[in-house]
């Protein structure tokens, strides 16, 4: 894969003194010696413990429910069934929207009513006065159940007399695109390639369970103190408990990795529930094992490429099709489906193409949002696409993408790419950096492979998002910063400082951040769809910006200077053409205060607002803007055992600004161990509706001895939509690594495998396939 790097095309990113330094996050040193208080380490007097009743089967009729012996349990305080439940009905559509009509369609039940559709449905909650009384009164609860037809498979699902999960025919959501004329494009085609390509369920697995703790105030609120994505679930959270949402309070913990498994609503609906019936604190925590068996998982998908190309490889025409796993509810499955739509030709332009996409409900677990929200899976079929139309027409494998990569100001599926898109540049480094490949030695074949993406960051534009921040400059100097956001490990409130620190000219170490906090802190939005750098820290920009022209203007009275020729640096109002003559910041910030200055500001950042697009008719932008980038891996596959041993892996992204390059680096390398974990041993199995990989015994995740030093290789276009120009790289990091893996892998043995994970046993049945033919 010998490629020249492509050079950078011009860049004027001056030089900041905090934004682009990799300093010490805000959060570190309370998480390094264990002060952190996450959502379990919380207790209270008089607290109660809960837990869940859940369905064992994967579609059935509750025919008879009796809970009087759990009741009649000594210690046990309150059971509740649906029955018990003010308005029984809780919203799952997309969290944090304002002023949106929402899909009637996606609600669902708190607690199941007469049928249960997957196995994990929740049926009763028991609240106690210890765990193992609720765990013992769990085992007295009596249940029938009348079992229904049920399907699992969404090709199964789709057919007309299928068992029906969701009315009327199970498709959830569809997607159609048409643009150009296919039909001569693939006239004009030397050659077509035609591919389906899977890949399955996958947990989450994040370091913390899902866990929070509820109570009711003096002023009758109910608080609910929880690790989750959205504070702005309140709203939902009012609605189902039946209260005004001002007296639903939503305390948000820093979360030990969310990858959007808590972005849905998970426990807070029932210790709501349990707090609000028993007028006492209530704590749930669910177990590693109910943690898999009860949040959403990643979608399953069936995807179809039928790609025209001519000989020298230029992509002529493409008919696409997508079909998702819904699994028992809707939840997210539409924006999910639709990402993986608007993203299905990758970073390639294709004028003539078709695309037909489902989201299908069966009875499987429920599907939802995780880490790159669709765009994972649609990658890792384009890739793979794009690797064996190369090898079909005897090219390189980085030729054939070069010739039909993006540039800015071509469309992509329905979108103009508007910023940089640097797609040459981040794989020829990819590809620079892997090097020669190291030489295969009897059974061990060693090969290499690359995949390129692109990933939005932002909502999705119709939702019309915005986020607020609140920052003051106290009178000694240092800044306070309110905002709604919620931090998930990645840094997210640290950077939205280091950006205060930027433009006000304060040590990072004097910034103080609140956060999360649903009526405590301004509204943030959710912290998902990799946009809090771009909608908060574009936020905090805006109110530190307003401070900072306070103190400008005020400054330049005093040394009697053009605002322009004044900056603000190390607690100072410097003068920028004789840096030895300044005032202190307190000095002004006296000044300010003295004549009634504003040192506060509350500032509301808006993405760019759209109408909906027609799902039949797919066309028009939908999100604010992209990131690009590539993934190489070298992996040696010992043929006799079918064991992939990882030798390399590199990656590189354009992220516009690094606001804080270590932290920037911490995403990218832990998106790429996520990537190798789905490429090569993670998935959900199912069976029949029942989880066979219930633990993290049965379910592997990558541990430090499966994943070599991921290179990083960090580029600055500075034409992203966050200050000071940074794109997102949260989702993104992951999104290449499994295509580039499997291509690797492919390129050793000479088989594709078209559906992951690649395990030994699916190696070793490639090659005995392909010997036998």
């Amino acid at each position: 894969m010998k490629t020249k790097v492509k050079p950078l095309p011009p860049v004027n990113l001056p030089e900041l003194r905090q934004v682009g330094k990799p300093l010490r996050r805000v959060d570190a040193m309370g998480k390094i010696v264990g002060k952190t208080l996450y959502a379990a380490d919380m207790f209270m007097p008089n607290m109660l413990h809960a837990k869940v009743f859940r369905s064992t089967e994967p579609h059935a009729r509750i025919k008879r429910l009796d809970v009087s012996k759990a009741r009649a349990l000594p210690g046990v305080v309150c059971v509740m069934t649906n029955e018990d439940l003010p308005q029984g009905i809780l919203v799952t559509d997309m969290p944090g929207q304002t002023g949106q009509r929402r899909r009637a369609s996606s609600d669902t039940h708190v607690l199941a009513k007469d049928i249960v559709r997957f196995v994990g449905d929740p049926i009763a909650l028991v609240a106690a006065e210890t765990l193992a009384i609720a765990e013992q009164a769990l085992k007295l609860i009596e249940i029938e159940y009348e079992p229904l037809p049920a399907v699992f498979d969404v090709i199964e699902a789709m057919k007309p007399n299928a068992p029906v999960v969701t009315a009327p025919n199970n498709i959830v959501s569809q997607y159609k695109v048409r643009k150009g004329n296919v039909k001569a494009g693939m006239e004009a085609a030397d050659i077509i390639v035609e591919n389906t390509f899977s890949v399955p369920f996958v947990d989450h697995a994040y370091l913390e369970p899902e866990a929070g703790l509820a109570w009711i105030d003096d002023k009758g609120v109910i608080n609910i103190r929880v690790c989750t994505q959205v504070v702005e679930h309140f709203r939902s959270i009012a609605l189902a408990l039946g209260v005004p949402q001002n007296k639903l309070h939503i305390h948000g913990t820093m979360v030990g990795g969310g990858f959007g498994g808590k972005e849905d609503i998970t426990v807070e609906i029932f210790i709501g529930l349990l707090t609000q019936k028993t007028h006492r604190p209530v704590m749930l925590e669910y177990t590693r094992e109910e943690s898999i068996l009860a949040h959403s998982k990643r979608h399953p998908y069936q995807i179809t490429h039928r790609t025209g190309v001519t000989r020298d490889g230029k992509i002529t025409a493409a008919e696409i099709t997508l079909i998702a796993n819904s699994g028992a509810y809707v939840y997210l499955s539409p924006y999910v489906l639709l990402y993986s739509t608007g993203t299905a030709t990758g970073p390639y332009r294709v004028d003539n193409l078709s695309i037909d996409s489902y989201a299908v409900a069966t009875n499987n677990p429920f599907t939802s949002a995780f880490r790159g929200f669709g765009v994972p899976q649609a990658c890792f079929a384009h890739e793979l696409q794009m690797d064996d139309i190369a090898r079909k027409l005897g090219l390189d494998p980085y030729e054939l993408r070069s010739k039909n990569y993006l540039k800015t100001g071509d469309y992509g599926v329905n979108q103009k790419i508007t910023t940089a898109a640097w797609l040459e540049e981040t794989a020829t480094r990819v590809l620079e950096a892997l090097g020669e490949k190291t030489p295969s030695s009897g059974s061990i074949k060693v090969g290499q492979g690359i995949a390129s993406y692109m990933q939005s960051y932002g909502r999705i534009m119709w939702f019309h998002d915005t986020s607020q921040a609140w920052v003051t400059l106290e009178m000694d100097g240092t800044v306070t910063i309110r905002s709604g956001i919620p931090d998930l490990g990645a840094g997210q409130v640290s950077a939205v400082c280091q950006i205060a620190s930027e433009v006000l000219g304060v040590p990072l170490e004097e910034i103080t951040v609140y956060h999360t906090d649903s009526a405590l802190t301004p509204l943030a939005g959710t912290s998902t769809a990799t946009r809090q750098l771009f909608m908060s820290g574009n936020a905090v920009f805006q109110a530190a910006s307003a401070i900072r022209q306070v103190i400008i203007e005020r400054a330049a009275q005093k040394l009697e200077e053009s605002p322009e020729n004044l900056d603000l640096a190390d607690r100072k109002v410097i003068v920028k053409s004789d840096p030895n003559q300044y005032l202190p910041l307190r000095e002004v910030i006296a000044l300010c205060a003295s004549e009634g200055k504003p040192l506060s500001n509350l500032a509301l950042f808006k993405a760019p607002f759209t109408d909906p697009i027609d799902p039949e008719n797919v066309q028009g932008p939908i999100w604010p803007d992209f990131t690009f980038g590539a993934f190489g891996a070298e992996v040696a596959v010992d043929t006799e055992t079918g064991e992939i041993t990882l030798l390399k892996t590199v990656a590189c992204h354009d992220v516009g600004r690094a606001i804080n390059p270590a932290a920037v680096c911490g995403q990218i390398e832990g998106g790429g161990v996520q990537g190798i974990g789905y490429a090569t041993m993670e998935e959900v199995i199912v069976k029949d509706g029942h989880i066979l990989t219930p633990s993290l015994s049965e379910y592997l995740i990558p541990t430090a001895c499966d994943v070599p030093s991921t290179q990083v290789i960090i580029l600055e276009s500075g034409t992203g939509l966050g200050p000071f120009g940074a794109k997102g790289i949260g989702e993104p990091a992951l999104t290449p690594a499994a295509p580039a893996i499997v291509n690797a892998v492919t390129d050793a043995i000479g088989v594709q495998i078209k559906s992951i994970p690649i395990t030994p046993e699916k190696i070793l049945s490639a090659l005995n396939q392909n010997q036998n033919t």
